[in-house]
């Protein structure tokens, strides 16, 4: 086990997300897996259907449990650990490689970051770097056993989030640009081809006859949500999100797979690198996709520097190096301190909250504001629906102005008695209106005078006010309407295109 420090280093890493994943509370979209996953299907509008599955056995299994939900992802963080050293060792690495390649996987703050909450990223800097792992064996050894682990892989990458499929595309482009082209004469490749497509094929055939809708909503974030940057921002924020401590070893191996000898097979890494930034770039896409990509440039930097110093101390010098400056940013992606201590500290270092999207940030960062707020929205919801007499709580309905308000009663909505959620959000829009007239409506923000425009009396029940949420989730009126002048079922088309939510938003406060 000591000649094989990535094993260790991944056994820390699981413990320290199992111990730290208790702590905030649910985040937005792990809301919203566990309700698409009670409702098994081939696929969503916003995503494959595997993170949803597993988000509602486990929390079937262990409802209420944040570390058991959070399980996969933080094994999936350990996994790239040990595989980033690995894939040092397999590139001619020793065991000073190996450390250095893991500590870059495991202080790279947006791997911690997939470690912290179940999200569809989690399987990706494992299973990225697993497709270059099963390359590098084939060019270097003509293995082609690894042809079927890498079809399984990337077929269950593909069912958690499509993105993997340009770093496909980008490393098969680099074989054709290079030397290695020869490896596209071996069967290997296509059966780990034929393999993915198959287990991808059900859902591409949902996604088909749904009229690709994960299409529009990816156009819809290029065109309105997404910040669009320059090229040298977007690099520059690649190095902030990957932890400046780890620049130098994903750089160095950049430059070795390009230039170095020892690499020059290898040459369709850097290609294919340098065409996924390019695409990303062009496609104005948030600034973790291209992520996954970075674990074997970790494995790659780890030997090239090991074979640069030669001398033992100097290499335990850039151990301890990585290590003291990498961890200051691990409070930002894993929560190990209390929340006002967390606030504090970023106010020490003097970092404010920033955005991927065109949202306005509160005190928090939205990685952690997404966890906070959900609790306090759900139990005054519970109130206001136990506030209704028996007659009308049979035909009460809430309706959330996006997934994550609707997701967040329907989780615990069934403690209470109240029926499923309704939105036009996303999924939400697919599921309809479960026939409800709109008899008695328990809806989320808006002003007073704007819902008498449809509901024929209005009457407010409280207000959500938790400090740490997102602005636009917190000082929201939660109201019981009722006499909806025309039925949800009458109007369900026409409210997909308003804005997010089918009534009046909380964007209209």
């Amino acid at each position: 086990m000591l000649s094989r420090p990535g094993i260790w280093l991944a056994a820390f890493v699981a413990a320290l997300h199992f111990w730290a994943n208790k702590d905030y509370g649910y985040a937005r979209d792990e809301l919203y897996f566990i309700v698409c996953g009670q409702r098994p299907d081939w696929g969503y509008v916003d995503q494959p259907p595997l993170i949803p599955l597993v988000a509602a056995f486990t929390h079937a299994l262990f409802p209420g449990s944040l570390r058991l939900l959070r399980l996969l992802p933080a094994v999936a963080h350990a996994a790239t650990v040990v595989l980033t050293a690995e894939t040092a060792r397999t590139l001619g690495g020793g065991i000073r490689a190996q450390l250095i390649a893991g500590l870059s996987a495991l202080l790279c703050s947006i791997y911690l970051g997939f470690g912290t909450f179940l999200y569809t990223d989690v399987l990706q800097p494992a299973s990225w770097l697993f497709c270059a792992y099963g390359l590098i064996r084939l060019i270097r050894d003509k293995d082609e056993r690894w042809s079927t682990p890498v079809g399984i892989v990337l077929g269950l990458a593909l069912n958690t989030k499509y993105t993997i499929a340009f770093w496909i595309l980008a490393l098969l482009l680099g074989l054709a640009l290079t030397s290695a082209r020869r490896s596209l004469l071996r069967p290997g490749v296509y059966v780990a081809a034929a393999i993915a497509v198959l287990m991808v094929l059900p859902n591409l055939i949902w996604q088909w006859e749904n009229g690709w809708p994960f299409l529009d909503i990816a156009l819809g974030g290029v065109e309105e949500r997404n910040i669009i940057r320059s090229p040298w921002t977007f690099m520059l924020i690649q190095v902030r999100d990957l932890n400046p401590a780890t620049a130098p070893i994903w750089i160095a191996g950049l430059a070795a797979f390009a230039f170095w000898d020892r690499f020059a097979d290898l040459r369709a890494i850097a290609v294919a690198f340098g065409l996924l930034i390019l695409a990303m770039m062009a496609l104005h896409a948030k600034s973790y996709y291209p992520s996954g990509a970075y674990a074997v440039l970790f494995a790659g930097g780890a030997v090239l520097l090991e074979a640069w110093i030669t001398t033992q101390r100097l290499r335990a010098v850039a151990a301890i190096a990585l290590t003291a400056l990498g961890l200051p940013a691990l409070p930002f992606v894993v929560p190990v301190l209390p929340i006002e201590r967390f606030e504090a500290y970023a106010a020490f270092l003097r970092i404010p909250p920033v955005a991927e999207e065109k949202l306005t940030l509160g005190r928090l960062p939205l990685f952690y504001a997404d966890m906070f707020g959900w609790e306090d929205l759900a139990a005054l919801v519970g109130q206001a629906y136990q506030s209704l007499s028996p007659e009308e709580r049979a035909e009460a309905v809430f309706f959330g102005s996006d997934y994550g308000e609707a997701a967040a009663v329907d989780v615990p909505a069934k403690s209470w008695g109240l029926p499923a959620s309704i939105s036009v959000h996303h999924n939400y829009y697919l599921w309809g209106s479960h026939d409800h007239t709109g008899s008695v409506v328990i809806n989320l923000g808006g002003r007073r005078e704007e819902l008498l425009k449809l509901y024929s009396s209005v009457e407010a029940m409280g207000v959500t006010n938790n400090p740490w949420a997102l602005p636009f989730e917190t000082g929201l009126t939660v109201w019981i309407c009722r006499g909806r002048y025309r039925r949800f079922e009458d109007d369900w088309p026409s409210l997909k295109g308003n804005s997010q939510t089918g009534s009046f938003s909380h964007f209209q406060n």
